[in-house]
């Protein structure tokens, strides 16, 4: 009886225990749907009508198949007041925090953690170039940012207080401010922010000069500067704490590089050029770029844009088609500043002491009480010592030069782009485009062809801007900028095509300086190859297939340059055939980044392997952080080793042999430990996984859940021009935020894919639709012409 009673406790229990959780599931599932109604709430109107009262007249608004507004209006002031509202509807909570983070203003809706972030942002002075650069703009263009700002504030007005607010701004507790054109100029300039950055390779060569010896620092030069003796001197006397850590958190990618290149009629099969351009940046959620349709009787333009910022930055209208990427010059100067010991406020120049502007930002804290803060400014621009180290004591000053900071007026530029219809009217549109400095790449439908890097570009008194120059003399400094008819430009070049890939643009024969560093050059003699390839091929002419596939090739010139060099290192150490299943994986290997391949993941593990043994443990960690060029620098130490000159470096690891064979017994033990010991089942998609991260999925597991597009396993790497750049942990993080091809036979329509996908609403079909196709390379076609009949029509009513 006993037992049976035990027994009949225990199937009672079981019946309460499934009651309970039954119960659990049903309030679970009625959370759930009530989570999924309270956010669908919040989706914005795709179809039907809509008064939007600040409108002239009614305006179109037609979502293509994969989310793409096209709009049409009757004038450009509906068309960008319309442009407004549908990025609002898009990605309002994007263009909010985009500005506050340009502008430092994250605090006040997020809270402490925030205020070192908005104390950065104070310092480069964003915002307060912006304001400068507006005092530039011509009227036209004012009014342009007026109109965009009153559809931003339309769809504002709308929505806040209401459950159709982007359920972002509820979960941080805030309603957005009214949208200024002020917001739209800060960021833009923050993409010159994220484009134009050299500070940190200035810091890391002063830092370098004072705690290694000249050997030493002469090989972690890509090349070497040739300065003047006074400036290597002022550096050498810096007074830097041997533990100075500068800080790495808020530095954009080394290269936010990217691909273009545009062909001429002469090697294609519609006897018109092909262009093709992939911008490499930050993978987010949403993306970077917001894809748009504009037309007005004035103008039919279909690209991307910055989401905040009006008309069309990349694209094609009826007759034209332009793509970038990035220069990389050396646009930002660090000065050694000397303050006056009676006056913080004062700085020395020609033997007087000179008062800098101070600006008072007060930061304000959410949950917190107002932070003090000050922008200290001399006649060189802001002091960024206080916020570029971690040190509470600041032993030196340095300022910091930026072309960004001056009056720059891109937005005129932009818009110049929009309504050219050749080259001659896209070139003087180009004169306004000076922040940040872009390989521009270009083709007509009259079969022209044609390049230009463009942007301010110093002419400096003495040296290169490879280290920091004294900033008590006029003896430094900027002294003019390379004239814009003597930037470098290229119009229908006889080989037939163009190509840019962030690489060396200009031969020893240019009189100006541009960079002290460039992107490693695989990139571009891929494209450049396979180009070549079919050019040689007189029976096989381009297509717009070509292109796209060509974006998509993973085909890594790094390994096919190293990787017969390493084996034959490796395989004279492993005289025991301890690693000869790994060693008969890369010699099959055919040099390709696929991702169901096991080579590549030896490969890449193997030279991250040697970047951080030659350097990592040298250095404080945010130095090494800092530390520019790494794979350039290294690349250069092992040519020189396998050349039978081994620099100090490499020597001090033991020597060529022992440092190359180390590294390799250190990879496989990696990669056994984190993918078994089984060769065969190692593949490179199991590490490099596509990651499209939304803002606030740091904030909670949860939130990274349910906002984050699920990863994929992707081929590719920072070095073929599939580019796919991983964050050290796997996470695919950088790469082709944007891919376009253009057949100039046909402009009515071009092909792209924006990933993860146009919507920023998570409950949108369109919020990561095209993150498969990131993966795949299957693009989708954008018209410019005829109606679209998609179901997704808005008519924006005018009152």
């Amino acid at each position: 009886m006993a037992g049976q009673t035990t027994k009949s406790k225990k199937r009672n229990l079981l019946k309460i225990a499934m009651w309970v959780i039954g119960i659990l599931i049903v309030i679970g599932g009625v959370a759930v749907a009530g989570l999924q109604i309270y956010l669908s709430q919040s989706k914005p109107l795709i179809k039907g009508e809509a008064v939007v009262s600040i409108l002239e007249s009614d305006v179109k608004v037609t979502r293509d198949e994969v989310g793409v507004p096209h709009i049409v209006a009757q004038s450009d002031a509906d068309l960008y007041r319309a442009q407004g509202y549908v990025q609002a509807q898009d990605r309002l909570f994007q263009m909010d925090l985009a500005r506050r983070q340009a502008s430092g203003n994250l605090a006040e809706v997020i809270g402490g953690a925030a205020v070192n972030t908005d104390k950065y942002f104070r310092t480069f002075s964003l915002r307060h170039a912006a304001e400068r650069s507006w005092d530039g703009y011509d009227a036209e263009s004012k009014q342009i940012l007026e109109w965009f700002a009153e559809g931003v504030n339309a769809f504002i007005d709308e929505v806040k207080g209401t459950s159709k607010l982007s359920y972002e701004f509820k979960v941080l507790g805030y309603t957005p401010e009214p949208w200024t054109p002020l917001d739209s100029l800060t960021i833009g300039k923050y993409m010159a922010y994220d484009l134009g950055g050299n500070w940190n390779q200035q810091a890391f060569r002063s830092w370098a000069l004072q705690n290694y010896t000249l050997e030493q620092v002469e090989e972690l030069f890509v090349e070497y500067p040739e300065e003047a003796k006074s400036i290597i001197e002022a550096n050498l006397n810096i007074k830097t704490n041997v533990a100075t850590a500068f800080t790495a958190d808020y530095l954009p990618p080394e290269f936010n590089g990217s691909n273009n290149w545009v062909v001429s009629g002469e090697l294609t099969e519609s006897g018109k050029p092909l262009l093709a351009d992939d911008p490499h940046l930050g993978l987010s959620t949403p993306s970077i770029w917001y894809q748009m349709h504009l037309q007005s009787p004035e103008q039919n333009v279909s690209g991307v844009i910055f989401a905040g910022i009006p008309g069309i930055i990349l694209g094609h209208n009826e007759e034209i088609t332009w793509g970038v990427t990035n220069v990389n010059p050396d646009v930002q100067d660090l000065y050694i500043e000397t303050p006056n010991p009676e006056n913080p406020y004062q700085f020395k120049y020609d033997g007087q002491w000179e008062d800098a502007t101070v600006r008072q930002e007060p930061i304000k804290v959410k949950g917190g009480q107002t932070v003090d803060f000050e922008v200290v400014e001399t006649r060189h621009g802001p002091i960024i010592s206080n916020i570029i180290t971690k040190e509470t004591e600041v032993k030196e000053l340095f300022s910091m030069q930026w072309t960004a900071l001056q009056s720059t007026q891109e937005l005129k530029a932009i818009l110049g782009f929009n309504k050219a219809t050749n080259w001659d009217e896209f070139e003087l549109a180009l004169e306004d485009f000076k922040a940040p400095a872009q390989n521009f790449v270009f083709a007509s439908t009259d079969g022209q062809i044609a390049y230009k890097a463009n942007g301010l570009v110093p002419i400096r008194k003495q040296g290169t801007g490879a280290l920091p120059v004294p900033g008590d003399s006029s003896a430094y400094g900027w002294g003019s900028y390379i004239p814009f008819d003597e930037l470098p430009t290229v119009i229908d070049p006889e080989q037939g095509f163009i190509a840019t890939a962030n690489n060396e643009v200009i031969g020893k024969e240019y009189p100006y300086h541009l960079s002290n560093l460039w992107a490693q050059p695989y990139r571009y003699e891929r494209i450049v190859e396979m180009i070549a390839d079919e050019k040689a091929n007189k029976q096989i002419k381009l297509t717009a297939e070509d292109m796209k596939k060509m974006q998509m090739d993973k085909k890594n010139l790094h390994a096919v340059e190293f990787l017969p060099k390493f084996l034959e290192t490796i395989k004279a150490q492993d005289s025991e055939g301890k690693y000869k299943e790994a060693i008969s994986l890369l010699e099959e290997w055919e040099y390709y980044d696929n991702q169901e391949q096991g080579a590549p993941l030896i490969y890449h593990f193997l030279f991250e392997n040697m970047k951080k043994e030659l350097f990592e443990d040298t250095m404080p960690a945010d130095i090494y952080k800092i530390m520019p060029a790494k794979a350039q620098i290294t690349n250069d130490m092992l040519r020189d080793a396998y050349a039978g000159s081994p620099g100090v470096w490499i020597t001090e690891e033991g020597g060529l042999d022992e440092f190359v064979y180390t590294a390799f017994e250190d990879t496989i033990a990696k990669i056994q430990d984190k993918f078994g010991k089984s060769v065969s089942k190692w593949q490179w998609g199991s590490y490099s996984q596509l990651t499209f991260n939304h803002p606030l999925s740091s904030a909670s597991d949860l939130l990274a859940r349910y906002l984050n597009p699920k990863k994929l396993p992707v081929g590719g790497s920072s070095v073929t021009v599939q580019a796919a750049a991983e964050d050290g942990k796997g996470n695919v993080n950088h790469g082709a935020s944007w891919r376009f091809v253009a057949d100039l036979q046909d402009l009515s329509a071009a092909e792209h894919i924006v990933g993860p996908g146009q919507s920023g609403h998570v409950k949108s079909k369109w919020y990561d639709n095209q993150v498969s196709n990131w993966v795949s390379g299957n693009y989708h076609k954008t018209k410019i012409n005829g109606e679209l009949d998609t179901g997704y029509e808005l008519l924006l009513k005018a009152q």
